[in-house]
C-alpha cells in the first residue's frame, strides 16, 4: 500500500489522507479528511455494478441513511435503486453488544484479530507516507 498525509502546522495530526491498497483480488483507495467540508461516501465499484453508502461511518440518529444499488446497465443511472437503511444509533448498537458479550460470556462483535489487522494497515499507510514508498502490513 501507499499512502499520502496532509498534517495539520499548527496540530501535527493528520488532516488530509489517501492511500492505495493492492490486494490480490483488486484494490481498494481511500481519502479522509478531518478538515474538509462534511461529505461521507463509500464507493464498491465491480465490473458488473456499484454500491453506494450515504454516511457510512456516524450515521445520524434523526433519519434513516441509504444505499444505492446500481447494476450499471445506464451511465445516467435509470436502474440505480435507493434502500433505506432504519434510523439507528449504531454506537448504541456497538456498546449493547459489548456489553452483552462481556454479561454472556460470548465472542466480541468484532474480534480484537480484525483491531489488529485494521491496525496493520494504518500503521502501513503512515509508514508509506513517511517513507514515499509502497508498504506492507506487518503480520500481527
Amino acid at each position: 500500500m501507499i499512502g499520502l498525509i496532509e498534517r495539520d502546522p499548527d496540530f501535527g495530526t493528520d488532516r488530509l489522507t489517501s492511500a492505495i491498497l493492492d490486494y490480490p483480488s483488486g484494490q481498494a483507495t481511500f481519502t479522509c479528511s478531518t478538515q474538509l467540508v462534511p461529505y461521507q461516501r463509500m464507493h464498491m465499484l465491480g465490473t458488473t455494478g456499484r454500491v453506494e453508502i450515504e454516511i457510512p461511518f456516524n450515521a445520524p440518529p434523526d433519519r434513516p441513511c441509504k444505499l444505492l444499488v446500481d447494476d450499471g446497465a445506464s451511465l445516467w443511472g435509470e436502474t440505480i435503486r435507493i434502500e433505506e437503511l432504519p434510523t439507528v444509533d449504531q454506537y448504541t448498537v456497538q456498546g449493547d453488544l459489548f456489553a452483552e458479550a462481556i454479561r454472556t460470556g460470548g465472542p466480541a462483535p468484532t474480534p480484537l484479530e480484525e483491531a489488529v489487522r485494521n491496525m496493520a494497515v494504518i500503521d502501513a499507510v503512515f509508514r508509506s507516507a513517511e517513507s514515499g514508498t509502497w508498504e506492507q502490513p506487518e503480520p500481527a
